[in-house]
């Protein structure tokens, strides 16, 4: 009995990053700070992004936030986006917060503890027997990998809702003190939201069933994606060329995962990607032989949303559901580890 796809919701704070501002912001932090702010500008015109979202308004990250401040952001923001995403989630799937037994949490960007779900659990009317599952550390992998947990646990008890909840607020990790590339990409890509999902193997009306689902880790690839952790806050890592692991190692794990399942690419009709980057995206037609410019709703995100992190790969699949496809999907998102996670779902 496959669990289901009931609904998926999506949310965002209230202010607005458009690219023309944060360099115009970037510059008056950094240029007086670091001399070779000027020879790494045109890493935010090369983005592919128009906007973006943040808990904070620009005036916050001017000044040095440290540890307590950026704690206490994490768990006013994540908690207004879970409550909106998980409302917009059980309401399309005509499912009541009691109706609800077990929630996953997903998220790397900030810890709290107790976790976010346990802030909001009662007043958003959820039981007190309700299961919570909090799942930290997978970057912007936890979409899927997030998903595909939830999907297990919905199996495991036939007819149980899951919830499953994947906030990041990335924007929290800016750093005005450090002038390395690593940073200055972080300041360039990230965004903060979020994405709720509703999975059972009850109920007629998903939006399509999850059908197989699985990892890839890469041996020594540790340094690739993650977090440095300092007194200041979270720093980000980015040691290794992604797009070119994305053309050159993705395709061969992806094609194992598949091989396990019985299933090969060719019985893929639709993809749906975790949109790393402009360059991600172009190296991810390229390795699943796409076609240039096949991926449109990776770009549209990318685009208006910037990458969120775990949550950016369920505002693809947010937007793919909305078109009439019937056939079998891959869902796919990297993170840190360095690991691919991966799901197919029948549509």
């Amino acid at each position: 009995m496959r669990a289901k796809l009931l609904s998926l919701a999506t949310a965002v704070p209230e202010f607005t990053l458009r690219t023309e501002d944060v360099i115009r912001e970037a510059a008056t932090i950094f240029a007086g700070r670091h001399a070779d702010f000027e020879r790494m500008m045109p890493v935010f015109a090369n983005t592919g992004i128009d906007c973006r979202y943040s808990v904070k308004p620009y005036a916050w990250f001017r000044d040095n936030q440290g540890w307590p401040e950026r704690t206490q952001a994490f768990f006013e923001g994540a908690s207004a986006l879970f409550r909106e995403a998980a409302a917009g989630a059980l309401a399309s799937a005509a499912v009541e917060p009691g109706q609800i037994d077990t929630i996953v949490t997903v998220s790397s960007t900030g810890i709290a503890t107790p976790s976010i779900e346990a802030r909001v659990l009662h007043g958003m009317g959820f039981r007190d027997d309700v299961k919570r599952v909090p799942v930290f550390g997978l970057g912007c992998a936890g979409g899927v990998s997030g998903l595909s947990l939830a999907a297990r646990l919905a199996q495991a008890e036939p007819g149980s809702h899951v919830l499953v909840v994947v906030i990041e607020l990335c924007t929290l990790a800016f750093r005005p003190d450090e002038m390395t590339k690593s940073n200055i990409v972080a300041t360039a890509l990230f965004g903060d939201g979020a994405a709720a999902c509703v999975v059972s193997t009850a109920g007629k009306n998903g939006r399509g069933e999850i059908e197989f689902a699985g990892e890839h880790t890469w041996p020594g690839t540790i340094d690739v994606m993650g977090w440095r952790m300092d007194p200041q806050g979270f720093g980000a890592i980015f040691s290794r060329s992604i797009p070119d692991l994305v053309a050159n190692d993705l395709r061969p794990a992806a094609n194992a995962f598949l091989a396990r399942n019985r299933v090969d690419l060719a019985d893929i009709g639709s993809y749906s990607f975790h949109p790393g980057g402009a360059k991600v995206i172009a190296a991810l037609e390229l390795a699943f032989e796409l076609g240039q410019g096949h991926l449109q709703h990776e770009r549209a995100v990318l685009a208006g949303y910037g990458n969120m992190s775990a949550p950016t790969v369920l505002f693809v699949l947010q937007r793919a559901l909305e078109e009439r496809f019937t056939g079998r999907r891959f869902v796919s998102s990297l993170g840190p580890g360095f690991t691919a996670s991966f799901l197919t779902m029948l549509q």
